[in-house]
């Protein structure tokens, strides 16, 4: 079903916006991956990958932009949010949805290699763990894909 989902219009804007975000991490040499949380049809949270810039493992999108959005709510429960992602999270950001309770996570592009919300594992749906998000997958996968791999591309080349 990736892919082939009908998108609503807010669905699509919300990932463009997440996509912006991404860009934002490619043009400081990060890798292109971008987040952004949604509530009430207002972003209240973005984020881009930011790791090499801190100098830490933590700085992904994700984790920062639920930094953001906890913020604006004042409360680190984000249970009426959607989180709009433009690669499958990681385990740790996976781990970090579900334990900011967000009910609703929409990803652009699958990580075959570290993803954890149906590639690797499916932490997002783990059944055992007392929050569970439905995941929607595939929004602009191929401008999500495309991002990633001319990123990897170029640091090739330039190694």
């Amino acid at each position: 079903m990736e892919g082939k989902q009908d998108w609503s219009r807010e669905d699509i804007k919300y990932m463009r916006e997440a996509i912006r975000q991404a860009k934002k991490a490619e043009a400081i040499e990060e890798v292109p991956i971008g987040c952004v949380i949604v509530y009430q049809e207002k972003i209240i949270g973005r984020g881009y990958n930011k790791r090499n810039l801190k100098g830490s493992t933590l700085a992904h999108a994700e984790l920062l932009a639920i930094q953001k959005a906890s913020k604006k709510l004042g409360d680190w429960r984000l249970e009426e949010c959607t989180m709009y992602i433009t690669l499958e999270p990681c385990p740790m950001c996976a781990g970090a949805i579900v334990q900011a309770r967000i009910p609703k996570v929409i990803i652009g592009a699958m990580n075959p290699k570290a993803g954890c919300a149906g590639s690797i594992l499916n932490l997002l749906e783990e059944r055992r763990f007392n929050h569970q998000v439905e995941t929607k997958k595939g929004l602009l996968e191929e401008e999500c894909k495309k991002m990633l791999t001319e990123f990897f591309k170029k640091l090739r080349k330039r190694k």
